[in-house]
Order: structure tokens, then sequence, then C-alpha cells
């Protein structure tokens, strides 16, 4: 059977309720394999013989997926807030303090808590409504997120209108690949989880994508 790590690194199958068990295995499973593995060897994972289980607890393979989300945010909330209150006592934050406030928590849940699936996961599902539904801002759990992105639209004001919301929407896609490059890389032992110089790279790269010049191109014939 898989071996299932838990919110702090590996947990035996008696340290936590069958629920939490079932969300650890989709993030390590889905993450690994993508959102269509069987819903079957996700509870296998979990030490959950009735392949039923996930029915009763989520209803659906989208309600476990939300349930994992929903599992992370509140660790990544509380840090967000954390370091926006940080920002507003030195002034109006620049794009590159906003997507640290924005990103260094994402980093932190390998470095500080044990946790090495989360980003694959997300890099998985970035189309899912989970996480790519715009409705998603106006949840009380997503404040610090809806803070962020708003403030990163008052600092791209350079661009035309269409072309920054255009820009921040492609901001998720980009974000996980980048944090899921960096996960299969300190799993690799090519980078240690907690480099803060590569955690500065993606932000820089994060900050390019948003604020690149645009350049006028001629129209093919």
């Amino acid at each position: 059977m898989t071996e299932l790590p838990g919110a702090t690194g590996t947990t035996p199958p008696t340290a936590t309720g069958a629920r939490e068990r079932l969300i650890l295995a989709a993030e390590q499973l889905i993450a690994e394999r993508g959102q269509a593995v069987p819903l079957r060897d996700i509870a296998a994972a979990a030490g959950q013989r009735n392949n039923s289980a996930i029915q009763y607890h989520f209803g659906s393979r989208d309600g476990l997926i939300l349930a994992v989300v929903e599992y992370r945010l509140a660790t990544l909330e509380v840090r967000r807030l954390e370091l926006l209150a940080e920002l507003a006592g030195a002034g109006a934050p620049g794009v590159h303090e906003l997507l640290e406030a924005l990103v260094i928590p994402m980093l932190e849940l390998s470095d500080r808590h044990g946790i090495h699936h989360y980003a694959r996961f997300l890099e998985q599902i970035h189309t899912h409504p989970a996480v790519n539904d715009a409705a998603n801002l106006d949840s009380a759990r997503r404040t610090s997120v809806r803070v962020i992105m708003r403030q990163l639209e008052g600092t791209l004001t350079e661009l035309p209108k269409r072309l920054r919301l255009r820009r921040l929407r492609a901001l998720p896609t980009v974000l996980f690949a980048l944090l899921a490059d960096h996960e299969r890389a300190v799993e690799a032992g090519r980078v240690v989880a907690g480099d803060v110089g590569s955690w500065g790279e993606i932000v820089d790269m994060l900050a390019g994508a948003l604020t690149a010049p645009v350049v006028e191109r001629a129209r093919p014939r």
C-alpha cells in the first residue's frame, strides 16, 4: 500500500480519522497520477476496505478534490494574513512583495510542515472549479488571496485593463507549475526545501510574467 504522508510527515494508520486519511491519500495519489486516479485506489491507500467511503464522506470525486483544497487553506490563509499585516505597516507593497505573500506560505508547506505533494496536486487540478472558479475569491477562507489579487491589479496600471486581467487569471496556472517543479526538485534532492534563493527565483519569474512589457507586433500577412 502507498505510504501516506500526514500533515506533518508520515502518519501511522491509526493516527488520523478516516476522512482525513482519505484527504491525504487523495492529495498524494492525484499529485502522482492525476485527477483520474481510481477512487478505489485512494480508498485503499487510506486503509479503507469499503470503496463507498469516498462517496460517504465527500459525495463525489469533485467533493473529495474540494476537501483537499480546503484542508490546506486554513494553514495558508493564516500565514498569508500574517505577511499582509507585515506589509501593511511598510507602505504600499509592490508586485514582488505581494507575490511573496501569496507564494511563500505554499513553499513553507514542505519546509516547515512536511507536506510534500500539495503543489503537484494543485498542478494536476488547476482547471478544476475548486481552484479555477473566480467565485472562490468571495469565500471568507480566501480573504488573503482576494486582497493580494486586488492589490496586484492595482500595481499593474501600466498595462491595459484587459491584458492586466488576463495575466492575473493566468497567474495560478503558472504558479502551480513552478511550485510543482520546485516540489519535484526537492524530492529528487536537487534543491533544499528551505532554499530561499530558489523561492526568490519563483517570485521573480511570476513577477516577470505579470509585468512583462507589451511588444507591438505586426499582424501576419
